[in-house]
C-alpha cells in the first residue's frame, strides 16, 4: 500500500501540453515530499540524429516554485505586453545581476607576497 502511494506522488498531479508547431510545451504540476505545489514547464522538439538515422527529443526545464510565482507571472505578461503593443513598462528599481550582490572578498590577486604572515605578527601572544 506504501508504494503505491508513494509511486502515485511521483506522478504529475496535474499536465497540459501545448503543441506548437515543431515544439511540445508541458506544464507540469508536481508536488515535493512535504505537499508543496511546484511547477515545471518543458519545451521538447523533435530532432532528427543524422548519424543514427533516428528521431529525438531534445527537452529544456524550468522549475518554478510557488513563492516565485507571481514575479514569473508579473514580468511573463510585462514580456507579451511589450510583444503585442510594444509598451514598455514603468521603469522600477532595476534588478541587481548576482554578481553585483555579492560582497566582495580578496582574491588571490589582492594579496602581496608582502602581506603574508602579517596577521600572525599582528596578534598579541598569549598568556
Amino acid at each position: 500500500m506504501e508504494e503505491k502511494e508513494k509511486q502515485e506522488r511521483k506522478e504529475d498531479i496535474f499536465s497540459q501540453a501545448i503543441r506548437a508547431g515543431k515544439r511540445t510545451y508541458f506544464f507540469d504540476v508536481k508536488a515535493t515530499r512535504t505537499d508543496q505545489y511546484y511547477l515545471t514547464i518543458t519545451e521538447s522538439k523533435r530532432r532528427f540524429d543524422h548519424e543514427q538515422g533516428k528521431f529525438y527529443y531534445e527537452k529544456h526545464k524550468v522549475f518554478l516554485y510557488q513563492e516565485d510565482f507571481e514575479k514569473f507571472s508579473n514580468g511573463f505578461e510585462t514580456a507579451i505586453r511589450f510583444i503585442q503593443t510594444g509598451e514598455k513598462p514603468v521603469e522600477e528599481e532595476p534588478v541587481k545581476k548576482e554578481e553585483e550582490t555579492k560582497t566582495e572578498e580578496p582574491t588571490s590577486a589582492d594579496v602581496t607576497f608582502e602581506d603574508l604572515g602579517k596577521e600572525e605578527e599582528q596578534e598579541p601572544e598569549k598568556d
